[in-house]
């Protein structure tokens, strides 16, 4: 018989979308739940007490009153650009070119890939977050760092090769057909082995010719089962700077949509400034936006619009945007996220909050079948949060009226102290 192993405690429970019908509705939190896990996969979820019972067999970790939830996804990230996050004072335009691409050169080396891509994952894994969407280097190597980073910790990984051919140093840019090359190549060698997925990763219209991304789109066709990720409308002058380089074209998006580069699987990150065709080609086309909310305040991008995009139906996914959003933790995002939205008048439930970090950022990866949720026959990867991990907390959630807000009080003010324990693929990791 197959080991089983039986977490009790507080579970975290979706049924539905809570950005689309009333958070009460479709999320609930059961006080005395379990979730049974079973070779690297969710067996079962429900009342603790029954579940002991039917399974006496089970190894059992008893929670108590910490909440059981799925691992944490983070939906946009640079892992090469952890060392230089919380680098202080700049714009988009001006952090990238004083920060992000010195950094984004030392990777050249495949020792250093190879010890950033860990730190990374370890960093993100005393977190909570189990699962993550990234952005490498121009760089192949960078691509294997990450992946083989996360195969080594059992981790369920997006990334893919980032591909410049211009405005940026020599020493980051490709070419239009060394960009299909190594797309390709890394695409054969990684996509759908173990748990890793490839996103095909234009860096933003800027960097890219036309005809690099009509190779990336032409790219994408042939290999549709792939993501393809990139950036849009972070900043009032990216914009700008996109209509000089692409004078012919509509907006923004559009120099993505002329080249084969939006579709179902096509994931934004930022999406602050969207005109209204963007929104509706984005909604038609259920392409997926990606909201990094620390990020969008850290660089002084804006305030993103979750209410309005979530009432037309788009997917919307959670991110820290390592190292332009300040965190590594999606608690602080969780929170920035809720800020964003009081100062546009439409805050957010900590169980929307939550949705967004685990389930809607799953949804954005097309990897909802799989994590983000505690259902039978998803993927084991857990987070179980202490809701009462530091004095501040403590006191605070003392005097809670409910399980919620009890919950947003690790929201607002949590951190990795506030994270009891990480399961990956049903193997418990610690906290």
């Amino acid at each position: 018989m197959k080991k089983q192993t039986l977490l009790l405690g507080r579970v975290l429970r979706f049924s539905g979308d809570p950005m689309r019908q009333p958070w009460q509705d479709v999320v609930r939190i059961d006080s005395a739940g379990g979730v049974l896990l079973c070779d690297g996969r969710i067996s079962a979820v429900g009342d603790g007490a029954a579940l002991s019972a039917a399974h006496p067999q089970a190894e059992v970790t008893d929670y108590d009153a910490a909440l059981i939830c799925p691992g944490f996804i983070d939906a946009h990230v640079h892992y090469p650009q952890t060392a230089i996050i919380a680098s202080w004072g700049k714009r988009l335009i001006d952090w990238l070119n004083t920060y992000t691409f010195p950094e984004e050169m030392r990777l050249a080396d495949p020792a250093y890939a190879e010890e950033i891509a860990g730190r990374y994952l370890d960093l993100t894994l005393d977190h909570g977050t189990t699962s993550v969407a990234s952005y490498c280097t121009i760089h192949p190597h960078s691509v294997d760092a990450i992946f083989s980073a996360a195969a080594a910790r059992g981790q369920r990984i997006v990334a893919g090769k980032t591909c410049m051919d211009r405005n940026a140093p020599e020493g980051l840019r490709d070419s239009a057909q060394s960009a299909y090359d190594d797309s390709k190549a890394l695409i054969d060698r990684w996509h759908g082995t173990g748990r890793a997925s490839y996103a095909i990763t234009p860096r933003f219209s800027p960097t890219s010719s036309a005809e690099q991304l009509a190779a990336l789109g032409a790219l994408w066709a042939e290999r549709p089962d792939c993501l393809m990720q990139t950036h849009l409308s972070e900043q009032s002058d990216e914009i700008a700077w996109v209509r000089e380089l692409y004078p012919q074209a509509r907006d923004y998006l559009d120099t993505y949509e002329a080249h084969g580069l939006l579709g179902a699987r096509a994931l934004y990150g930022h999406a602050i400034h969207l005109e209204e065709r963007e929104i509706d080609r984005i909604t038609e086309t259920g392409a997926a936006l990606v909201h990094c909310p620390t990020s969008n305040t850290f660089i002084g991008s804006g305030l993103f619009d979750m209410a309005g995009l979530g009432a037309r139906g788009v997917p919307v996914g959670l991110a820290t945007d390592t190292g332009g959003g300040s965190s590594f933790s999606m608690l602080r995002t969780m929170a920035a996220a809720y800020e964003i939205g009081q100062l546009r008048g439409t805050p957010l439930h900590a169980a929307e909050l939550m949705w967004l970090a685990t389930a809607g950022s799953a949804r954005s990866l097309h990897l909802q079948d799989r994590i983000g949720t505690l259902a039978a026959g998803m993927e084991a990867d857990l987070c179980i949060l202490d809701l009462a991990s530091t004095p501040a907390i403590a006191q605070r959630a003392a005097r809670a009226e409910d399980i919620w807000e009890t919950l947003f009080a690790t929201i607002m003010m949590g951190d990795d102290r506030a994270v009891a324990d990480v399961w990956i693929a049903g193997e418990r990791r610690g906290g």
